[in-house]
């Protein structure tokens, strides 16, 4: 089957849909390809509340945010294609997808990639031991309770501090799984403060920081983990194990984007982030593909995300009407107390405010985010507080942007 659509969009996340509402706003035909059974992504799997605050002005639940985009979907008649697969992007943006009806070739003035991200794993993070039943990924284990209506075990243990891992801890409790404690590799907790109030504090679940599970114990059915202190350079201290009986261990220790057809397409990843290189407009290296969402950095907040995507929507349609070419371009360079930027490179012919998004490396007290170029510094913040739990956004105006044609160093300094 051959189809053709002026934007097509690949996954029905919060970003994807955003995205989609966005570009049929601009009057354009719209698809949204969605591997799943339903879309709204991984919302419908979060029953807490906590999202919509900056959007929507209210607290909704995941699965009520995501109805009110997947309403407007249906109201706005956005044509989407679920249970299917896509298995191939190309330059060209010509997408090779599979569903029950067979192989379909679509092709897209273009295209917008909202994956979303993947659990990192315990191969992943090489942790000895056999493989046993009980081992979950926190994001597996919360849809097999809140959707599945599945219970997990008896008493967890729950290895890295990200928000899924801190707000599974408080669901296991709920559901009347004792929770032994959170460990956590780094020196800080990777969640969000508020998780780490009302999912631990609130519910007396223990953090435990700079630990980690050094072994699985069990054959058929975990029955333990050894856990132990590490030092300065995350290695485990000899003499701190420490064994500790359970029958479940939930793992939060990462996301990761998926770019796996990014890269088919020829996209250019970065290495910190494993999402996409773009520029301001959100667009890769290759024209007329654009990333929005966890597929091209991992967001704290889904509103976020969906303001990224319909900048995505909005930008895809401008390309399809304009067709401009990329003009000189910017280099936004991480100084040594900063992970990455979003995005990485900025076109100086622009007239708006442009949104940077930047994580920190590490801690830091009255911390001044500083912005200089081949000549000195351009701007100097306020001292604040920043955490590399916390993602950064700040405005770069205009007015900073005339003023260099090659590179932009952003860093955090403490102390200046």
């Amino acid at each position: 089957m051959k189809l053709k659509y002026d934007v097509t969009v690949i996954g029905g996340g919060p970003a994807g849909l955003a995205a989609a509402i966005e570009a049929k706003k601009g009057d354009c035909s719209v698809l949204i390809l969605e591997r799943n059974e339903e879309l709204g992504g991984i919302l419908n799997q979060c029953i807490h509340p906590g999202f919509g605050l900056q959007y929507f002005k209210e607290e909704l639940t995941g699965p009520e945010y995501a109805e009110r985009f997947i309403n407007k979907v249906n109201e706005m008649n956005i044509d989407v294609l679920l249970n299917t697969m896509v298995i191939n992007i190309s330059k060209d943006r010509a997408i090779t997808a599979v569903n029950d009806k067979g192989l379909l070739k679509i092709e897209s003035g273009a295209v917008i990639l909202a994956m979303g991200c993947r659990e990192r794993t315990r191969g992943a993070i090489m942790i000895p031991g056999a493989r046993p039943a009980g081992v979950f990924m926190a994001g597996q284990a919360q849809r097999y309770i809140n959707m599945e209506n599945q219970k997990i075990g008896n008493k967890a243990v729950i290895l890295g501090s990200g928000d899924i891992g801190l707000i599974m801890a408080r669901r296991l409790t709920l559901e009347g799984i004792e929770v032994v404690g959170v460990f956590e590799l780094m020196p800080y907790p990777n969640g969000l403060l508020r998780n780490i109030k009302q999912c631990l504090e609130d519910f007396n679940i223990p953090l435990y920081l700079s630990t980690t599970v050094t072994r699985i114990i069990g054959k058929d059915r975990i029955e333990g983990v050894v856990v132990s202190r590490v030092d300065e350079k995350l290695n485990p201290i000899e003499g701190t194990e420490e064994r500790i009986d359970c029958d479940t261990l939930l793992l939060s220790v990462g996301l990761i984007p998926e770019n796996e057809l990014s890269l088919k397409a020829g996209v250019e990843l970065n290495t910190r982030t494993n999402g996409p290189l773009v520029d301001n407009d959100l667009q890769t290296n290759i024209p007329g593909i654009f990333a929005c969402g966890n597929v091209l950095h991992v967001h704290d907040l889904v509103d976020h995300v969906s303001r990224e995507g319909e900048l995505a929507g909005q930008k895809a349609v401008e390309f399809i009407k304009n067709k401009k070419e990329r003009g000189n371009e910017i280099i936004l360079k991480c100084g040594k107390n900063l992970v990455y930027t979003v995005p990485k490179y900025i076109t100086n012919t622009i007239d708006n405010l442009v949104n940077v998004y930047f994580r920190v490396s590490r801690p830091m007290n009255n911390g001044c985010l500083t912005i200089k170029s081949s000549k000195g510094l351009i701007f100097k913040g306020k001292p604040e507080n920043f955490r590399p739990n916390k993602m950064v956004k700040f405005n770069l105006p205009p007015k900073i942007i005339s003023k260099v044609s090659e590179e932009l160093y952003i860093d955090v300094e403490e102390g200046i």
